[in-house]
């Protein structure tokens, strides 16, 4: 399969993960929890990211996103562990769950096999595997709906999220031509360029999401900044080495409203030194279906610019040669 099959397939792979979601067989726990680690890089512990986004203004604890070998020094037997590695086998997520493991905190594992997969099965916690065999940033679809599906098990959340994984899949559906046309013309002007993505507060992992797609997928530099964050210090940076950049803003009528009127305002002061400025706005009623809109069309911008670079949008050769260089040690 090529990369644009997989983004096709998109709506397809969250319905087949809440099929999973739904027949997934998870022990309770009677443990009562003070926070919420999430463990995973990359491709999957981006989900780790944007579900903090969704969540950690509705949920009754702190939800913390790490993407290393250590852990935060909070964690203990009232901390729940969510471990999510696609292949199963990710150095720094393995390293960090061997940590948890020894403070005896509740651990759920999310992957499709390998190492992760041994684990949980020798130590009997709770997991749930999703399909194996492919890119993991192109099964996004499948470990980020698990994660929605783990913390309603725990009680974290409620189970309404369904109903707007349901509402996106439909959306997305009936946009998909027009996701698509909207992807082509920003891809058109990204490239050559060099991205520029703006988010407001609460959408940050939709950026990161969409840097790393166009760093793995088109094989690019780029950046992200947060507004309010980025007026205290990147706007300055708006006077020189402004050639060649082409600023994205992803936008919600969600969005707080002073920040609409921040990212306003930045638009009028950076369109003093670039007129390559995009805004694309997000379509549906909840965060979940505008996270979602958002993750769709950064995919399809990423396949496109790859076919204008000439470049394999799977391939990850020096990313495999770093792994093969770490296994030496």
């Amino acid at each position: 399969m090529k990369m644009n099959d997989y983004i096709n397939d998109f709506t397809n792979h969250l319905t087949e993960a809440m099929e999973i979601g739904d027949t997934s067989n998870l022990k309770k726990s009677d443990k009562k929890f003070n926070n919420i680690l999430i463990c995973g890089l990359g491709g999957s512990g981006i989900g780790g990211t944007i579900i903090n986004d969704i969540i950690s203004s509705k949920a009754n604890i702190p939800i913390l996103a790490t993407k290393d070998y250590s852990i935060p020094n909070f964690v203990d037997e009232n901390t729940l562990v969510i471990a999510s590695s696609y292949s199963g086998n990710t150095e720094e997520t393995i390293y960090a769950l061997e940590k948890c493991q020894n403070r005896n905190t509740e651990i759920c594992i999310i992957t499709s096999g390998g190492k992760l997969k041994t684990i949980a099965e020798e130590n009997h916690y709770n997991h749930i595997i999703i399909p194996g065999g492919h890119p993991p940033r192109a099964m996004f679809g499948y470990a980020f709906t698990e994660l929605f599906y783990v913390l309603n098990h725990y009680g974290i959340i409620d189970n309404s999220f369904k109903s707007d994984f349901t509402n996106s899949i439909s959306l997305l559906n009936s946009e998909k031509e027009d996701i698509q046309d909207k992807a082509m013309e920003l891809a058109k002007k990204m490239y050559q360029k060099t991205p520029v993505i703006y988010v407001a507060q609460g959408f940050e992992g939709v950026a990161v999401r969409f840097r790393q797609q166009i760093n793995e997928n088109s094989k690019m530099l780029c950046w992200h900044h947060v507004v309010p964050e980025m007026n205290h210090n990147e706007l300055l940076g708006w006077r020189t080495n402004v050639d060649d950049l082409a600023v994205v803003y992803f936008r919600n009528k969600s969005d707080f409203d002073r920040n609409q009127i921040r990212m306003d305002i930045n638009r009028k002061v950076i369109s003093k030194f670039t007129n390559n400025i995009t805004e694309v706005w997000s379509k549906g009623d909840s965060q979940i279906e505008n996270t979602l809109y958002h993750i769709n069309l950064g995919d399809w911008v990423s396949w496109y610019l790859s076919e204008m670079n000439n470049v394999d949008a799977i391939e990850i050769d020096v990313i495999n040669f770093l792994k093969g260089e770490l296994s030496k040690v």
